[in-house]
C-alpha cells in the first residue's frame, strides 16, 4: 500500500505542528523559569543592600561598644592592691574625722557577666565618729578619683553611740 502524497504532507505537517508545540512550551518554559529567576535576583539585590547598609550600621556600634570598653577599663584598676588601697581609706578616714577599727582586705573573686570577667573586694569598715563625718567619708569615697571603680554598698549606723558599718564593694577589670 502506497501512501498519497497528501497523507504524507499531512503527517509531515502534523509532525512540524507537533515539534513547533514541544518547541514554543519548552521556549515558554523557560522564559517563565528566567522570570522568576530574574525576581530572586533583583530580591538577593535588595536584600544585599540592606544587609550591607546593617553592616556599616553593626561596625559602627562595634567600635563605640570597644570605645567604651576601652574607657571603662581605664577607669577601673587592673589589679586592686590592698596596701594601697587601705592607705587611701585611712587618709580619708582621718580626713573625714573619724576612726576606723579595723580593715581587713579578703583575697578578690572572680565575677563573669556575658563575656566581661571583674574582679570584687567586698570591704566592711567599721567606723567611729559623728554622722556628719560618716556622711563626709561616704562622700568622698563616692567622688574621690581613686575610688571611681568602688561603690558604697551599704551603711549600718549604730544608733546607741556614734559609729557606723561601712560596706564596700571594689570593682576592677579582668583580661
Amino acid at each position: 500500500m502506497k501512501l498519497s502524497k497528501k497523507v504524507w504532507l499531512i503527517v509531515g505537517a502534523g509532525i512540524i505542528i507537533a515539534l513547533l508545540a514541544i518547541v514554543f512550551t519548552i521556549y515558554f518554559q523557560q522564559v517563565r523559569e528566567q522570570e522568576e529567576l530574574n525576581e530572586r535576583l533583583d530580591a538577593a539585590t535588595a536584600l544585599s543592600a540592606k544587609l550591607e547598609a546593617n553592616k556599616g550600621d553593626l561596625e559602627d556600634e562595634l567600635a563605640q561598644a570597644e570605645s567604651l570598653l576601652h574607657t571603662s577599663q581605664a577607669e577601673y584598676p587592673q589589679e586592686i592592691h590592698s596596701i594601697e588601697y587601705g592607705e587611701h581609706i585611712f587618709e580619708i578616714a582621718e580626713r573625714s574625722n573619724l576612726i576606723l577599727s579595723s580593715l581587713n582586705f579578703p583575697k578578690p573573686k572572680a565575677t563573669k557577666e556575658g563575656p566581661v570577667t571583674y574582679r570584687t573586694v567586698s570591704l566592711s569598715l567599721p567606723v567611729s565618729g559623728t554622722v556628719a563625718d560618716i556622711f563626709e567619708f561616704i562622700d568622698i569615697i563616692n567622688t574621690d578619683d581613686r575610688f571611681a571603680s568602688t561603690q558604697v554598698n551599704s551603711v549600718r549606723l549604730n544608733v546607741a553611740g556614734e559609729g557606723a558599718t561601712i560596706s564596700i564593694i571594689i570593682y576592677s577589670y579582668q583580661r
